[in-house]
């Protein structure tokens, strides 16, 4: 199983990455490393501001390969396994509490 670590440097990176519109929850990772739908792979990520690390069990959704059109990144989306509940609470935690002090801005 393939491993990959994520660490979020900013809340907008965060808000990018997080796809609410996967159930229960997904995010999207940048790599370049090639992968299949529905491969399972480990994720450890760090969150702005925040020293531990969260690890998940996830399966390959969406892919955008290296050179996709209209310059988006290359990385895939995964859909959280394990857990699901609390990574979401996490990460929707941490967004919401910037969206409401209006500190959280993101531009494409």
């Amino acid at each position: 199983m393939t491993n990959l670590v994520v660490k979020f440097d900013s809340l907008q990176q965060l808000y990018r990455a997080y796809m609410p519109f996967i159930k229960p929850i997904g995010i999207f990772v940048s790599c370049s490393e090639s992968f299949t739908l529905g491969q399972e792979i480990q994720v450890s990520y760090q969150l702005p501001g925040d020293i531990q690390a969260h690890n998940f069990s996830g399966s390959v959704i969406w892919i955008n390969p290296l050179g996709a059109s209209g310059g988006r990144p290359a990385g895939i989306g995964v859909k959280i396994l394990t857990e699901p509940d609390f990574h979401k609470h996490q990460i929707e935690q941490l967004l919401s509490r910037q969206l409401a002090s209006g500190d959280l801005t993101c531009t494409m």
